[in-house]
């Protein structure tokens, strides 16, 4: 099949009343950024409810720029739908020339596979002038195709057809196509505050990234090593990571910070078995002092309740007592097989999947606390030499990326 525009379609942006502009130009914005950043570049232009994508001279787009293209809104954010498109003079006409042509050799392939086959069609006019309503379009255009290909193997279907034929008459042109793919929904990215995430290897905090930039919020990462306890995979993995989740957004930045130093100390001067959450709280300390500097307003875990001993609700409590600023949760909910699920969606679980050691293994004790009381976490830290200014330290030194 032949087309010569994209039209996307999105649901959650047309419920924002007087503030509808200001997420349609972001989502336009985040179209054209990650067009760039795959290596191609489009107009895309904006219409009454509707953003289409087409090229400069008009011409038709062939099957690998479809493909890329499809790959791309696929990642976009605020996007709940999109269709390879015809465009076309907005003619009656015209139209239902454009059917006959189309529907022999949109329904030979699937005759060759199926004995029946069922159709439905689906026509939009926003155009008020033009002189049939949307109901009388699809009854023009369904009789355009029967005429053409044999109605005995064709089976109307309004709610899961096998084949739609759509149209949306604008005032300037119409666009004629076929079946829609899913986009992933949300709010455009940038549409609201950034964040930033305590970013691991793990599978869970690409997930919970993906989970928040789904709600508009940009996200930059940082993600803790223990040099030289922890071998430079550690460092490539959490880089790769970060690489792909940057596709799904303009572009956030990661901050590697060596937590060693601060290690040691909650080993020599701390308690054993509250190791976990002092380094958690630690982490949350450094992650707010790089969130402040870069104006972010919140904070970003991939935690889920009970899933480890730092996620008990007690502890949770005490390790969101470390810092003021928000910390969100996206999976506090979900259990395991959840989140894998939205990770081999996404394209993160085998990347995550590779075994490498991480920071929070570094000095781990036998027996983690479940359970833990500020003040009795805040003792401890009170236990460590200089513990404000050695986080200010590793905050200060960490790898921009």
């Amino acid at each position: 099949m032949m087309f010569n525009s994209i039209l996307c379609r999105y649901h959650e942006i047309a419920t924002k009343g007087n503030n509808r502009i200001m997420f349609e130009r972001c989502l336009v914005d985040n179209i054209h950024c990650l067009f760039k950043k795959a290596g191609f570049d489009y107009p895309v232009r904006r219409v009454r409810g509707r953003i289409w994508i087409e090229k400069k001279d008009g011409a038709l787009f062939d099957a690998e720029e479809l493909m890329n293209i499809s790959e791309v809104l696929q990642r976009t954010f605020g996007i709940e739908s999109f269709s390879p498109a015809i465009k076309l003079e907005p003619s009656m006409d015209v139209l239902e020339a454009k059917v006959k042509e189309l529907a022999p050799v949109v329904f030979e392939e699937f005759f060759q596979k199926y004995s029946n086959v069922t159709f439905r069609v689906r026509a939009r006019r926003s155009n008020k002038q033009f002189p049939l309503c949307s109901k009388d379009i699809e009854i023009r255009l369904a009789d355009a195709l029967t005429s053409v290909v044999d109605e005995d193997r064709l089976t109307v279907n309004l709610d899961e057809a096998m084949v739609t034929f759509g149209c949306e008459v604008r005032d300037e042109f119409a666009l004629l196509f076929l079946n829609e793919t899913k986009g992933p929904g949300g709010l455009p990215v940038g549409s609201n505050e950034g964040a930033v995430a305590l970013f691991s290897g793990g599978i869970d905090s690409p997930v919970a990234c993906y989970m928040t930039m789904k709600r508009g919020c940009p996200v930059d990462f940082v993600a803790f090593h223990s040099n030289p306890y922890t071998p430079q995979e550690t460092t490539d993995k959490i880089k790769r990571i970060a690489d792909h989740m940057n596709l799904f957004q303009r572009g956030g930045k990661l901050f590697l910070c060596n937590l060693v130093e601060f290690q040691k100390r909650v080993r020599d001067y701390c308690t054993p078995k509250y190791r976990t959450i002092l380094y958690r709280r630690g982490m949350l300390r450094i992650a707010e002092k790089i969130a402040n500097k870069y104006h972010r307003i919140a904070l970003l875990t991939g935690d889920s309740v009970g899933q480890v001993a730092s996620q008990t609700l007690q502890n949770m409590r005490t390790i969101d007592a470390a810092t003021p600023m928000l910390v969100l949760r996206p999976l506090v909910g979900m259990d395991k097989m959840e989140t894998i699920r939205i990770a081999e969606k996404i394209g993160t679980f085998a990347l995550s999947n590779v075994q490498v050691p991480d920071s929070c293994t570094v000095f781990s004790p036998s027996q983690a606390a479940t359970t833990s009381d500020i003040a009795t976490i805040e003792a401890e830290e009170a236990l460590i030499p200089d513990y404000e200014a050695i986080l200010t330290e590793i905050a200060e030194s960490a790898e921009k990326i």
